[in-house]
């Protein structure tokens, strides 16, 4: 009973939802939402600053509890084509994913008189996935072994956090967090698996398994410092380390039911340095936040390429079976405006930039994770029922802003005809060839933020 109450628990917390910059969720809950996830100097909620800046909690005097719940909706394309004698074999396919659920639960105990902040809470802040039916008009997705059929794919990452904030003067803050993490991963076919290739090629023509889903866990922490000058202006900086994860443990089946060899693998979650700056001044508040995120030294996301076999008679050349994505470092802008001129209706705008992680020439590799948004627009606002309950809502769509692009890479070994690039690299190329995807994304996001014992201040006057 208590193990499936925490299954239960786990699927509520996590999300299995497209990311935005890269796999990495923009913002967390309504209002850091709508603010386009700025809030590394400006803590507007207690999610945003427990997500992006652990010494910003201190902002807070009460007892808090917020907890969001949005729908998210995306629509990716898949295109491709490749050269026949008879001309370009090009198809389009469609993801049939549907909508995706993202929840947020955070907390944060603050006294007036003390010094000290304490926060918890438990975000999903990581996902990507896509639903590409099998197609025979699209060669990407021909059935196997020519294409690779059906592909699937489901990654999510639930992060729990607990966190102190020391206001070493009344005017800078210091936080630090340790973070606790579960991530699980799913593929179909499975790329990180050794292909059982065609009969002409030594195989039984299987193709690439399918997975079942695979969980790790892993460890970090993020470290942040605060400013409030008391005047309005603001400034504030966090850096959350490389989340570090346990392999991943594959099962591998392949579509005859007939068991394959299983697979591990590490992917572990990016360290991110950001900066911030705010600006509060009568009825207006303004965000702006930089953020930058290092894939580059990120287990499962440096490496790219083929795996080169160590054993057997394909040792030395590629196998079939990927290294990982090769990602590169990617910039964010966030920035976000608060108006409070309305009588207990607080309205939001927000928009977040990100860069591209994705090499053209590896575009290929990233077909189960094409959750790369360029430019997103957030439209938000708050009810203030009470002096203790606000009910917050948003409103967001995002563009990736073009396509990204690049040609398709042939997986089968150099020794039986496999193509090398330019440069000689075993990629793969295949000439003529190109893949590409691209995707718009909508949400929306309601949440409660409750305030616990909050007294009503009266001021008296005198007669």
């Amino acid at each position: 009973m208590k193990k499936n109450v925490l299954k239960f628990c786990m699927l509520l917390l996590s999300t299995v939802a497209f990311s935005q910059a890269g796999h990495i969720m923009q913002g967390v809950g309504a209002v850091n939402m709508s603010m386009g996830g700025a809030s590394t100097a400006q803590p507007l909620d207690i999610s945003g600053a427990l997500q992006w800046n652990p010494a910003s909690i201190s902002a807070f005097d009460d007892k808090i509890i917020k907890f969001d719940i949005g729908l998210f909706f995306s629509s990716p394309e898949l295109f491709s084509t490749v050269p026949t004698p008879g001309g370009p074999f090009s198809g389009n396919t469609e993801d049939d994913r549907g909508v995706s659920p993202m929840p947020a639960l955070a907390m944060v105990w603050g006294k007036e008189d003390s010094k000290h902040t304490f926060g918890a809470s438990a975000f999903g802040i990581s996902g990507f996935g896509v639903t590409f039916p099998q197609s025979t008009t699209n060669p990407i997705n021909t059935p196997q072994p020519n294409g690779f059929g059906h592909i699937e794919s489901d990654y999510m990452l639930l992060q729990i956090g607990f966190t102190w904030a020391y206001e070493i003067s009344d005017k800078f803050s210091i936080g630090v967090e340790p973070t606790f993490n579960y991530g699980a991963l799913e593929l179909a076919p499975n790329p990180l698996s050794v292909p059982d290739f065609p009969v002409s090629l030594g195989g039984t023509g299987k193709g690439y398994p399918n997975s079942d889903k695979a969980s790790a866990v892993g460890f970090g922490a993020q470290f942040g410092i605060f400013f409030d000058s008391g005047s309005g202006f603001k400034a504030g900086a966090s850096y959350k380390t490389a989340q570090s994860f346990g392999d991943l443990e594959f099962k591998n089946t392949y579509l005859d039911g007939s068991s394959a060899g299983d697979v591990s693998f590490n992917m572990d979650y990016p360290a991110i340095l950001s900066f911030g700056l705010g600006y509060s001044k009568g009825d207006i508040d303004i965000a702006l936040d930089y953020r930058m995120v290092d894939y580059e030294n990120t287990d499962g996301f440096e490496a790219s390429g083929w795996h080169i076999a160590e054993t057997g008679p394909m040792t030395g050349f590629p196998d079939g079976s990927v290294n990982g994505f090769g990602w590169e470092n990617i910039s964010i802008l966030s920035a976000g405006l608060q108006y409070k001129g309305i009588d207990k209706l607080p309205l939001r705008v927000g928009y977040t930039f990100s860069s591209n992680p994705i090499n053209d020439e590896l575009a290929f590799f990233s077909i189960p994770a094409t959750a790369v948004i360029k430019n997103a627009f957030q439209l938000g606002f708050s009810y203030e029922a009470n002096d203790n309950l606000s009910l917050d809502a948003v409103y967001h769509y995002g563009s990736s802003g073009g396509s990204t692009t690049g040609p398709i890479l042939n997986p089968l070994p150099v020794p039986f005809g496999g193509p090398w690039d330019a440069n000689n690299n075993p990629l793969g190329i295949v000439p003529g060839s190109e893949v590409s995807y691209d995707m718009t994304t909508s949400m929306i996001m309601v949440g409660f933020s409750y305030t616990f014992n909050k007294k009503e201040v009266t001021v008296k006057e005198d007669n």
